[in-house]
């Protein structure tokens, strides 16, 4: 991101356009109302008449330190670090040598989205469950030493991308609550490792099989080693973890001219400049050689925690785009419906609907159910409606005279479909979070400072917008339940990040913010079990020059939009993944690349956490924030 000027204010009509939607909600008042019912009466009651938040802890100072900060009366577990052992008979972790063996039998690099699932399975018990963590990259400098930004291109060997490769994917490991602390279970049988370097994964779905999906290591078109730049995620009703593959464009090197997918691989910015050098190395991340390889990522991958034995699946019916998060809700007559978000400037914001319906007591019948319904992208009207569109072979534009012959080409171009049908295009969009007691879907758009104000659109309306914003949208209710597969529904500003002191950059929130409480760069959001948003940033030290941080806010009430600044990461650190478990009581956080800034590498960190020891670089790690009274988080 760049620390470029604030947004161009000089048009007046922008400003009276954002006041506008902002303060006009009538149409999201009336939706609003028939939500009212659904709200759980434990979020009711937490309401004092006439208070504001609900939330009862002290807020804490800004900064950009070595270490993290929370509120007065919480502590921080580091559970899982990088290179930690996740079998009984894994190898220590060495650091500074490259050992691609070692690594994938150890916790991955830069964790990122965070599901816990609870074992039984079947039960409610949140005392032991299976914690699964996205791997989404790696930085070379603070890994090994003699690497820095400048000449790790040069100095990668084989081994070092073997590594890096290993390094990524999903981890899933059992932790247990042991006398107020969670424990790795080294002996679980659930333990697993997902790596892009070895890890078999099918392909199922419109694109599986199809020519485009063919190399010579693999035919047939179906089957993938790995997986990749694997970002935010969801869980589904069913029990199993949806795992996104984010940056596809930064893994391929070599540049082959006049190949037939030379166009496609444009719109996705895959070019043979990537940041990992692994074509040198291995020829499926060489275009000259592999040309349909980037055309098997930017998939979400369904992988069953319980069935440590069983075959990822890579569901191309959701699309192929740089996904930012999986997310499910069941809509009012048992459909599923996942929202998606394409995490990079201009792009869009998705969804898909199962055909079938989700059934409970008949868990085979929900194997394969994402692989049949209708993939839609948004349409964000000014009148504060908004429209799924269908991206839907033989119908509207994608037809065989657009370039399109089956739904596979339109999964696998999903947002050459989604520019054809016109779809808003999105500043960032990332986490996109369906409330589990309104069915409200809050979609996080990260920034976009490459914006002009003649490219401001309803949903987007600030130029050189480097802090970011959360849209609301609330499907219609049918018998008293959200409609998930509805394609109208009304949506509302829930804020406009930024400094409400500062008038360059039109930030609005539902109430007064401390000045402490305003926030940047919104990326991953979750919900405790009294329905509180709890928002992580993804680039306040370059928007705003403090640390990343995690924000809460109540969703109803007086209290709504009104954010709290709760937790500040290590310097260079972003915060992902928050994970609530335990009823609430405990908060897992995933702090990612800790001391990645400009001239920080392995020997000179400018952090050494979470060990803070000079034998050792920094690891991204995740933690488990709790109250020291065992009290719900935020109470």
């Amino acid at each position: 991101m760049s620390a470029d000027s604030g947004p161009d204010t000089s048009d007046t009509a922008l400003a009276r356009a954002i006041e506008a939607r902002v303060s006009r909600r009538d149409v999201l008042k009336a939706a609003l109302a028939g939500m009212a019912g659904a709200l759980a009466p434990s979020a009711l009651q937490a309401m004092p008449a006439g208070a504001g938040s609900t939330l009862g802890f002290a807020e804490i100072a800004r900064g950009l330190d070595e270490r993290h900060h929370l509120p007065p009366g919480y502590v921080a577990q580091v559970v899982l670090r990088w290179g930690d052992p996740l079998f009984a008979d894994a190898p220590a972790f060495v650091p500074g040598h490259p050992d691609a063996d070692a690594q994938e039998q150890q916790f991955g690099y830069d964790n990122d989205f965070l599901a816990f699932f609870p074992l039984p399975a079947s039960g409610e018990a949140s005392l032991r469950g299976l914690l699964c963590a996205n791997h989404e990259r790696c930085t070379a400098q603070l890994m090994w030493p003699g690497m820095t930004e400048r000449s790790d291109r040069e100095r990668m060997t084989a081994a070092h991308c073997a590594h890096e490769m290993a390094s990524h994917g999903v981890s899933v490991v059992e932790l247990r609550m042991e006398h107020g602390r969670w424990r790795t279970v080294l002996d679980s049988p659930y333990n697993r490792r997902i790596t892009l370097r070895s890890t078999p994964i099918a392909l199922s779905g419109p694109a599986a099989g199809h020519p485009r999906m063919r190399t010579a290591q693999d035919p047939e078109g179906r089957r993938v080693i790995g997986t990749l730049n694997n970002c935010a995620g969801g869980v589904t009703p069913w029990g199993t973890l949806l795992t996104c593959e984010e940056n596809l464009h930064l893994y391929f090197s070599g540049e082959p001219e006049g190949h037939a997918e030379a166009a496609a691989r444009k719109r996705y910015r895959v070019h043979g400049r990537g940041l990992y050098v692994w074509g040198r190395h291995f020829e499926r991340f060489d275009l000259r050689r592999t040309p349909n390889e980037p055309n098997r990522f930017g998939w979400v991958v369904e992988i069953d925690p319980y069935a440590p034995r069983s075959t990822p699946v890579k569901r191309t019916a959701l699309g192929r785009f740089k996904h930012e998060g999986a997310t499910s809700a069941v809509s009012h007559d048992g459909r599923v419906a996942i929202y998606m978000g394409d995490d990079e400037r201009f792009e869009y914001l998705y969804k898909f609907v199962t055909q079938a319906r989700w059934q409970p007591q008949a868990p085979e019948a929900n194997r394969d159910l994402l692989d049949r319904g209708t993939l839609y992208v948004a349409r964000f009207d000014a009148d504060a409606r908004m429209h799924w569109l269908p991206l839907v072979y033989g119908e509207g534009p994608l037809t065989q005279a657009n370039g399109f012959h089956s739904q596979a080409d339109v999964v696998i171009e999903a947002r050459r479909a989604a520019d054809l049908l016109g779809a808003t295009s999105m500043d960032r969009p990332e986490d996109v979070e369906a409330h589990p007691e309104t069915g409200a879907v809050y979609v996080v758009l990260t920034n976009n400072n490459a914006r002009t104000g003649a490219q401001i659109n309803a949903a987007n309306p600030r130029a050189n917008n480097r802090w970011g914003h959360i849209i609301e949208i609330v499907p219609p209710r049918v018998n008293g339940a959200p409609d998930h597969t509805a394609t109208e529904c009304a949506w509302e500003f829930f804020l406009l990040a930024g400094d409400p002191s500062d008038a360059l950059q039109s930030a609005r929130y539902a109430g007064p913010v401390s000045a402490t409480g305003w926030l940047a760069c919104p990326d991953n959001v979750a919900f405790d079990p009294r329905g509180r948003i709890w928002i992580a940033t993804d680039g306040q030290d370059h928007a705003a020059g403090f640390a990343d941080s995690l924000y809460a806010a109540d969703t109803s009430g007086p209290g709504r939009g009104i954010t709290r600044l709760f937790f500040n990461a290590p310097r260079g650190a972003e915060v992902c993944g928050p994970c609530f478990a335990a009823n609430g009581s405990t908060l897992f956080l995933a702090v990612q690349h800790p001391g990645d800034e400009r001239g920080s590498d392995y020997a000179r960190p400018s952090t050494r956490w979470p060990d803070f020891r000079s034998d050792l670089p920094p690891r991204p790690a995740v933690i488990a924030i709790s109250r020291e009274d065992g009290k719900e988080i935020g109470s």
